[in-house]
Formats: structure tokens, sequence, C-alpha cells
């Protein structure tokens, strides 16, 4: 039913014929458009989501990197038939390893979802064809958690640990399997700094924690080395005392979500400040 709704909707409108793609856009990087098509919509973001139709009914929704891509046929072209489209992108897939999760696609338009795997992580798309192929849009997310780009400030830290006691910060990133702190932690660590400038008393125990991939032993060494390396960067870099810092590696073994899932590992994957 959701698809005839929008297939009748997208009949009803007139697409002006197009000779170039709309400014800033372009195809996915890894998908082309089918010949004789221009760009007339564009949506790209490092973190969206998107209802994918199932086979066996009902929707799954995505997260992760974003692509929204309209296409119309360019005049003077010849256009393709539904199906023809269809095809296309899945045997791209499909080619790559891929599999097809639906196709429901007839001489007016359709629906067809297809997943792949690629480097460790999962891309669907979906596309959905319109005016018996004279326009088609191309829905493509790269399954990934969020990136967290906000941090706390030396006031919300506060509030935090004198509501909560502690509080988790995603935010300070390592090299993979090491406990070398990434530049870009820099945001994240300086409002700790600030904190125990601020408030001469408080005393924190800093907490390495790690999903639950690879070596339990190592991930309690990894846990441990990355905790003492913050404390080491609010020590040396920023100037706090160390005698009012602990630190502790537990490893895997509270982890808050789900280890199954690459959003919850990575909500696992963390730094708690603990006030002592």
């Amino acid at each position: 039913m959701r698809i005839l709704m929008m297939m009748c909707v997208a009949a009803c409108c007139v697409v002006p014929a197009r000779a170039q793609d709309v400014e800033g856009s372009k195809d996915h990087p890894m998908v082309s458009r089918f010949p004789g098509y221009v760009i007339t919509d564009y949506d790209v973001s490092d973190f969206g989501s998107h209802e994918f139709i199932l086979a066996e009914g009902g929707t799954k929704t995505v997260e992760g990197r974003y692509w929204s891509i309209g296409y119309a046929l360019a005049e003077g072209k010849k256009k393709g038939g539904p199906l023809e489209i269809s095809r296309n992108y899945l045997k791209t897939f499909t080619d790559r390893g891929g599999s097809k999760v639906l196709e429901q696609v007839d001489a007016g338009g359709g629906t067809m979802v297809a997943t792949m795997s690629v480097a460790g992580k999962t891309i669907w798309l979906q596309t959905d064809i319109n005016n018996s192929g004279e326009m088609y849009q191309l829905f493509i997310v790269e399954e990934a958690a969020m990136e967290q780009k906000v941090d706390f400030t030396s006031m919300e830290l506060a509030k935090a640990l004198n509501a909560t006691g502690s509080v988790a910060l995603h935010n300070i990133l390592f090299d993979t399997g090491k406990a070398t702190i990434k530049a870009e932690s820099a945001s994240a660590l300086a409002p700790i700094g600030d904190l125990l400038r601020s408030d001469p008393a408080l005393k924190l125990e800093i907490q390495g924690h790690t999903d639950n991939v690879g070596n339990t032993a190592a991930n309690l060494q990894l846990s441990q080395d990355r905790s003492a390396a913050v404390k080491t960067y609010l020590v040396q870099t920023l100037g706090s005392d160390a005698k009012r810092l602990t630190t502790a590696g537990l490893g895997d073994t509270k982890p808050v979500a789900d280890n199954k899932t690459d959003e919850g590992r990575a909500q696992n994957r963390r730094v708690e400040l603990v006030k002592k």
C-alpha cells in the first residue's frame, strides 16, 4: 500500500526536463546513475537514517552515512524501463557479494532493496522508481554508529558528577588497539582540566572500558593503558594535579549496550569519570 501511494503521488507530478545535475551534486561513490539521467535532488549527511522496506513486510530503520539522490530523465534522452533500472542496481550489489532484500517492480515503477557488506560494514540500497521510469530515487545508508561531535563543558561535567557521581565520555578517541590518544580528542579533554582547576577539592577516578571484540585479557590491559594515558594527558598537557587522579581499567566487564551491534560496541568503548 505504501509503495502504491508513493507511485500515485509521483505520477501526478510533472518533472521538468533538465540538462544538467543540480549544483553541488554527484553520484554515490559506489554506484553510478542509469545512462541518460540527471540529478534533480541531492542530500548527503555523515549520519542519518532511512526506513528500508522488507520483503516479509514492515520496514527496517538503518542509521549511518546517508545518501538520498533523485534522478530524472534528461531532455532528449532514452528512458530506462523500471525493471531495467532496478535490475542494473541490484546486479551492481549482487556482483560484489550483496543480496536482494525486496523487488516489487512493474511497468509503472516500484521499489528494490539490496544489501552488501564492504570492509566489515553493511551498505543498504533502496531504489524507488516512478512515472514508468522517468524518475527514480536512491536511498543509500552505510551502517555505522554516530560519531560524537558535541562535548561536555566543564559546567556540564560538574553537574553530571554531582547528580550521578560519574559521567561517560565517548569523544576521547584512541588509535585502534592502542592507548595513543588522537589529536581530535583535545576538545573533550580540555573541560576535564578546566573542571579540576575550578574545583580544587575534586578527585576523579579515570576508568577505561572496551567492547568485547578480541581477547578478554588484552581488552583489560588496553583499558588500563588508556585510562593511564588520559591521566598522563591531563597532568602533562593540562597541568592537573596527579595526586587527585586515579586510574582503573575494566576491559569489557561493564557493557552499557549490546555488543552485537556497531552502535552498541561504540557505546561500550568509553572513558568514565567517577567522583571520589
